[in-house]
């Protein structure tokens, strides 16, 4: 079986509905994955934006997520011992896609890393580039799924 991430609210390829940017709610969109390695102990989350004009913008990182889970509702707030990455707005918290006006349409990259260890040994302001370092470094495997957005000029 395949490892790969989904979303009910854009297929990959897809636009990233509005609700889930800065120009709507902010609110992270329900993502759920399946066919992880047997032996995956945690999952990383990332998402982050290659378009950006200075060069790759993150978006987000959820690490220490348990073995068991499998997705994240939509409007995602961590449990107790899930930990937040700082992003690339200074925050440990999940901000939608906001490319600046006029630029095109950016490619968001939501991935999910299966790792073989049960946390990652990381300071509590780490940030979403040492996550996803990090991840790779325990990767079992890594699913992807990419969204586009667009703001208008």
């Amino acid at each position: 079986m395949a490892f790969i991430l989904t979303s009910r609210a854009f297929a990959h390829g897809g636009t990233i509905p509005r609700e889930y940017t800065c120009e709507g709610r902010n609110a992270s969109p329900p993502l759920s994955w399946s066919g992880a390695p047997p032996d995956t102990r945690s999952f990383v989350l990332i998402c982050d934006d290659p378009d950006a004009p200075g060069g790759d913008w993150f978006h987000w990182a959820l690490y220490d997520l348990p073995a068991q889970t499998s997705g994240v509702p939509e409007g995602f707030k961590p449990k107790a011992a899930m930990k937040q990455g700082l992003n690339d707005f200074r925050r440990k918290r999940y901000d939608g896609p906001c490319p600046p006006p006029g630029h095109g349409e950016h490619r968001y990259r939501f991935k999910v890393y299966a790792l073989s260890v049960e946390t990652l040994a990381l300071k509590n302001d780490a940030h979403c580039r040492d996550v996803e370092q990090a991840a790779r470094s325990h990767a079992l495997g890594v699913a992807e799924l990419i969204g586009t957005y667009e703001r208008a000029g």
